[in-house]
């Protein structure tokens, strides 16, 4: 099978998981993502006891790429401290990066990122990278609030 299935099939089943798709009764962070060109629009939602994210949702609508995004985040933080979930939002816009010269992933990078590394399919369509981050950019918009 090759890699654009993959990321094909992974990106719809990602988008397909609706038991993520509520809102949290009190959250402890809620962060708007909002892209005003193709429609997404999404909030992250974060409960946080003793610096660990215990639970994580988000509410609204987006497209396949930017729900399958926010579906691989919430699977990637729920469970780690909000310095674990700043690390893997500096190696997911590192992965994200247009540069040419950009620094490659490591394995151990690739490895925290899990299937959201698949992502980076996406840094190479310019008009779909703003979908694949949308929901980083609100994660990181959190973990960096906490400074």
């Amino acid at each position: 099978m090759d890699l654009e299935r993959i990321y094909q099939q992974t990106i719809l089943e990602y988008s397909r998981r609706k038991e993520l798709n509520h809102e949290m009764e009190n959250p402890t962070y809620v962060e708007r993502g909002h892209n005003p060109n193709c429609g997404d629009d999404l909030t992250l939602e974060l409960k946080v006891e003793n610096n660990v994210i215990v639970d994580a949702a988000f509410i609204g609508s987006g497209c396949a790429i930017s729900t399958a995004s926010m579906a691989m985040l919430i699977d990637l933080i729920k469970g780690k401290t909000l310095e674990e979930a700043k690390e893997k939002v500096d190696i997911f816009f590192k992965m994200m990066s247009i540069d040419e010269n950009k620094e490659k992933l490591t394995k151990e990078e690739m490895k925290k990122l899990g299937d959201a590394v698949l992502l980076e399919y996406v840094a190479k369509m310019p008009a779909r990278v703003k979908c694949a981050t949308l929901s980083w950019h609100s994660l990181k918009v959190i973990v960096e609030s906490k400074k």
